[in-house]
């Protein structure tokens, strides 16, 4: 979600246009809106907050338009960014031509994964990036695979290409990287991912895929595709079939073998045949290149150098790594040590061709160097997906989930040496280290834990090392440390699917339900609702072998991520299971906490006797327990439905109490929703300046935390708040905010009542037509998730159809409310129906 501050190389978005492009008139009107607009906030010395300040928007506002995150504005939030930014008549007219391009490429056009920013020079491809980029970009081919060897530089190349055609395609370039997928399955999710798609439904992923993309002129980048060639293969023939505009460039060591498919097999790099040729080598070149930047600077031993390539065969990566040597050896030296060695390292399988068992020499002749102890340890982190720390690397070479000064020193000596000889790359970020390895690395670090026996073992331990951080990191998710806690699980996320996926393929039980129910609640707390209740209903398929206090544990995150997805039934059904089960082991605590929650099942059912009745009786046990942070969430549960049923008085004195407790325990969440009480109680008190103060407060909270839901709710409230003042733009630009996320993280509950919203600002501006299509929308969503209209919505809700009811006639009425009631919620969120699900069809039809 959008930040209010900066960031170089945003991971979503389109990749930012060059110098160059900016400067042409030509190149400067394909550029993106939110690129646009970032150039003249700069331009204007503004950081993001000031010019939210002086156009009257949210950060939020500013950093999704910027980043792409949500579509084209309307004309009104363009006059208002026009004046705050002091454009004159060229610069608006530039401004709002990019917003209608935007928003004519389609929904989510911007969500898009883009192509990461390449870390150094490319040598030596010049003929190969024009070859490619004019075959790409003129579309003489709509599927162009990068085939050859491991290391050749297939992904380098595809960068290269990409950033050269980005330009022909004016829908962006989407960039999914496939090297940290281990299950062939997971291609489909992958993908979906990098465009930006956040399906509830993986049963039909890939025709979601197809209209995700539809008609829009979009290059996809398939990066590293050969452990999973045969779905990859499938998903681009389909996509190929249901995206007319679509291409893509694939990087594979294997061909895709599909009808239309074209392959350029990126070759090594040119070697010197002369020794005049020794200076415009691409292959010397990048050696010296390589070397410079490691401390050493081989010019006057060029013909050493060109003895060092030319045994490599021209390889990018065995010539990267070589050069890495230089740091302990002498070009002369490393040449002879090629020469003597590199006999017996002709060791690839008899298929192989010559190139490939070269560059399995060059990383076998690179771990041969490596002590015992260092081969260990480069064998055991293979085990590792997107990185890892010095304890996790401490853990599975030690066998302990805890390990100890000892442990820890031996890992860090170790990881040390590996790191100096290149084979792990190491990065900081806010005082923490963490390593990885480049994706051939790790993969014949792979195939040496395979042939040692271990892998299973290793398997097992990395795995016990992150059931041990999901369950330590549970006890800090509602703490001062919240943020920070929650930061490190999102960085480790790669590490906890694979623990997941090993832990189900496992067999045993006990592995997957500790870590399923370890997570629930980061799940619940970043928005990833359905992983996280796929997990938790695979892990609890029989798990009657699991210590009882696990399957409670689980049994509650499987009933929370349900309900949070507005599955009463199975919710009720899990917490029910949980109720038992906590009763059972004497655990007061657990036993409040699924009162909480099956409290919330029936407060969004409109059973608010029974909400208040479960509320009461966790708040007495809490209390029992001494439990201030239970007795908290307690007054704030009491408060939200005393505020949901009418009684404002009650819900303010109850969640002004919890608000004020939550900012003593330091709980994020609860302080978040704290505010969002008060301040939609204020809203409703029609005290807008009272409310919008609370909900801009719980907004930048929210934000703060990745908290998703909090972001959802203060923008819903936020536009109910402006539609009160009048200011109906900005509350349609704030409403259709709140719907994508509520829809993206599957609360329909919400999405109803943000589309009654919505419904009632369109009856405002005599939109009845469009007013009874969103009520259908809404009566069709509370219809199928059996959840009434709030109580304390229900008048606006009541006024709004009488209103649209008196103006239509009987039969319009019912045409466009059937409509409403009929479309699915995706199509509802982007447009109305018919008209190309854009964001601006919505702004004209309100």
């Amino acid at each position: 979600m959008a930040t209010a501050t900066d960031e170089v190389g945003d991971w979503v978005g389109r990749p930012l246009p060059s110098d160059g492009a900016r400067r042409g008139s030509d190149d400067a009107q394909a550029t993106g809106f939110g690129d646009l607009l970032r150039r003249h906030r700069r331009d204007a010395g503004l950081s993001q907050e000031g010019l939210a300040e002086l156009a009257g928007l949210s950060v939020d506002a500013i950093a999704a338009l910027e980043r792409g995150r949500r579509r084209a504005p309307r004309p009104h939030t363009l006059r208002l960014l026009g004046d705050a930014l002091r454009l004159g008549a060229p610069d608006r007219a530039q401004l709002t031509a990019a917003a209608r391009r935007d928003d004519n490429a389609g929904p989510r056009s911007s969500t898009m994964r883009a192509t990461p920013a390449p870390a150094d020079e490319l040598i030596g491809r010049t003929d190969e990036l024009a070859e490619v980029g004019r075959l790409v970009g003129e579309r003489s081919t709509r599927l162009m695979t990068l085939s050859g060897p491991g290391g050749v530089g297939k992904t380098r190349l595809a960068l290269a290409v990409a950033a050269e055609v980005a330009h022909r395609f004016e829908d962006g370039v989407c960039w999914v990287p496939l090297a940290p997928v281990s299950d062939p399955a997971a291609v489909a999710s992958a993908v979906a991912a990098s465009t930006g798609l956040h399906p509830l439904d993986g049963a039909r992923l890939i025709q979601e895929i197809g209209r995700q993309i539809g008609r829009r002129n979009v290059l996809l980048v398939l990066d590293n595709c050969e452990h999973v060639v045969a779905d990859t293969a499938t998903i681009c023939s389909a996509l190929l079939e249901y995206c007319p505009n679509l291409s893509i460039l694939a990087s594979s060591r294997e061909l895709l073998r599909i009808a239309g498919e074209s392959v350029y097999v990126v070759q090594p790099l040119a070697l010197p045949e002369t020794n005049d040729e020794l200076d415009t080598s691409p292959a010397v070149k990048l050696f010296v290149d390589r070397a410079t930047a490691r401390g050493h600077q081989p010019v006057e031993q060029r013909e050493q150098v060109a003895r060092v390539v030319r045994r490599l065969e021209g390889m990018p990566l065995a010539i990267e790594l070589a050069a890495a040597r230089t740091n302990v050896l002498t070009v002369e030296e490393l040449a002879a040590e090629l020469e003597t060695s590199f006999g017996i390292l002709a060791g690839g399988t008899s298929s192989a061709g010559p190139r490939q068992q070269s560059l399995y020499g060059a990383i076998e002749w690179s771990h041969d160097l490596l002590t015992p102890p260092e081969r260990e340890l480069f064998a055991l982190l293979s085990v590792f997906v997107g990185g890892w720390t010095l304890n996790a690397a401490a853990a599975v070479l030690s066998g302990t989930v805890v390990p100890g000064p000892l442990e820890r020193a031996v890992a860090l000596d170790l990881t040390s040496r590996l790191v100096d000889k290149s084979l792990i790359r190491v990065s900081r970020d806010r005082g923490i280290a963490r390593y990885d390895m480049l994706a051939v690395i790790r993969e014949f670090a792979a195939g040496q834990l395979a042939a040692s026996g271990r892998t299973e073992e290793i398997a097992r331990h990395h795995a016990a090392f992150y059931i041990s951080l999901a369950e330590e990191a549970e006890g800090h998710l509602r703490g001062a440390n919240q943020a920070d806690w929650l930061d490190r699980l999102d960085g480790e996320l790669d590490n906890l699917r694979a623990a997941m996926t090993w832990s189900l393929r496992s067999g045993t039980a006990g592995e997957p339900v500790r870590l399923a129910g370890g997570l629930w609640l980061f799940c619940y707390l970043r928005g990833h609702y359905a992983e996280g209740s796929e997990w938790l209903e695979r892990a609890v398929t029989g798990m009657e072998v699991v210590e009882p206090r696990y399957q409670a544990k689980a049994a509650l995150g499987a009933g929370m991520l349900a309900f949070l997805q507005c599955e009463y039934e199975v919710a009720t059904t899990r917490l029910e299971s949980a109720l038992t089960q906590y009763k059972a082991l004497d655990d007061t605590a657990g036993t409040a906490l699924v009162m909480q929650r099956l409290g919330g099942v029936a407060r969004e059912r409109g059973d608010y006797v029974t909400a208040e009745n479960l509320h009461c009786q966790s708040y007495d046990l809490f209390e029992s327990l001494g439990d201030r942070s239970g007795m908290s969430w307690a007054h704030n549960h009491l408060g939200f439905v005393a505020w949901l049923r009418g009684d404002l008085e009650i819900g303010a004195r109850r969640c002004r109490r919890a608000r004020d407790s939550f900012r003593v325990l330091g709980d994020g969440e609860g302080l978040a929703w704290s505010l969002i009480s008060l301040g939609t109680i204020a809203q409703y008190s029609g005290e807008l300046t009272e409310a919008e103060d609370l909900l801009l407060e719980s907004l930048a909270l929210s934000q703060r935390l990745g908290y998703r839901e909090g972001v959802a709710w203060s923008l819903n409230q936020l536009g109910i708040v402006e539609r009160r003042r009048g200011f109906t733009d900005r509350a349609v630009h704030l409403l259709d905010e709140s719907l994508a996320e509520h829809r993206d993280l599957g609360d329909r509950w919400r999405s109803a009542s943000v589309l009654e919203e919505l419904a009632t600002v369109a009856q405002q501006r005599n939109r009845m037509e469009y007013a009874a299509f969103l009520i259908g929308a809404a009566d069709g969503i509370r219809e199928v998730i059996g959840a009434p209209v709030p109580e304390v919505e229900k008048p606006d809700q009541l006024a709004t159809r009488r209103s649209i009811e008196q103006t239509l006639d009987r039969r319009a009425f019912r045409a466009a409310w059937s409509a409403g009631r009929a479309a699915p919620l995706a199509a509802v969120a982007d447009g109305y129906p018919g008209s190309g699900g854009s964001a601006q069809d919505r702004s004209n039809r309100l």
